[in-house]
């Protein structure tokens, strides 16, 4: 075996060492769930207002199972999308109305677990409820699920209006998994219990009629849609026209960053890190 000189022998052992640092290092940052940015706040630090029912961390959901990254009902946000939204809601307030948010900041392993889902054509327990009309094999082509999603950029939220005085925030009754379900665009009164106003169709409905503007939906359904509409875009959000609910903080704070902390307190409170950025964007 042929000897090396001593010079390329130290610079071999020197990059060894320097590359087994390296990799404990990653490893240890592996093991450490990473946390939010500094402008990153609760809800309920600008807004108390506001209602919160976080359905990611339910069963009750299109997937039919809590989904990885939520770890509390928490609503995060960039502080200045929940700012806007705090706006929003002092004029709703005056009106007779709150606002109800159902998913803000989704961290990346989150919609992970969405493709997944989506993937796995023999899983569709939720169908009844959430995606009737729509083959499962085209979640993707239409739109419905993607590799990537603007709540992790932390300016997205998906949002409601509830009459006041509010019911209970929650549903009457938990739900149960394998109850009989009810398509999500039945009329209100046969949908699973939500104290929102009649929007038309359930949250998270994969169906057309959950387009903001969809003609067939008139009367109060489109009048509650464009209260909440016009209420938001005033405040600088966007909506996506495909869903009453989705609405985007412009200009956002995260662009082109998708973030990947959990849904928890301890998220905002320790020392912040780099975030990782979307190698495809």
């Amino acid at each position: 075996m042929t000897r090396l000189p001593s010079a390329v022998r130290g610079a071999v052992t020197t990059l060894a060492a320097l590359l087994a640092l390296t990799t404990a290092s990653a490893t240890a940052r592996a093991d450490t769930a990473p946390a939010a940015p500094a402008d990153f706040v609760a809800l309920r630090t600008v807004d108390r207002t506001i209602l919160q029912d976080m359905r990611y961390v339910t069963a009750h959901n299109f997937v039919g199972e809590r989904i990885d990254g939520y770890r509390r009902p928490l609503c995060i946000l960039t502080r200045p999308a929940a700012q806007a939204l705090h706006r929003a809601q002092t004029k709703l307030l005056r009106q007779g109305y709150t606002l109800k948010v159902y998913d803000c900041y989704r961290p990346q392993r989150a919609v992970n677990h969405f493709v997944r889902w989506a993937q796995d054509l023999d899983d569709q327990v939720m169908k009844g409820e959430f995606y009737p009309n729509v083959d499962k094999t085209r979640l993707f082509e239409d739109g419905y699920i993607a590799e990537k999603s603007g709540h992790s950029r932390g300016s997205t939220l998906d949002v409601t209006l509830v009459r006041l005085p509010t019911r209970p925030t929650r549903p009457t009754r938990p739900y149960v998994p394998g109850e009989p379900l009810v398509p999500c665009f039945a009329p209100q009164r046969d949908r699973f219990p939500d104290n929102s106003v009649d929007m038309g169709t359930g949250f998270d409905c994969f169906d057309t009629l959950s387009h903001t503007l969809d003609p067939r939906v008139q009367g109060e359904q489109r009048a509650n849609r464009l209260l909440l509409k016009s209420t938001l875009e005033e405040q600088g959000f966007v909506n996506l026209a495909e869903e009453w609910w989705h609405y985007t903080f412009k200009p956002e704070p995260h662009p082109e960053t998708y973030f990947d902390f959990p849904v928890s307190a301890r998220s905002l409170t320790r020392a912040p890190e780099s975030p990782a950025h979307d190698a495809h964007r």
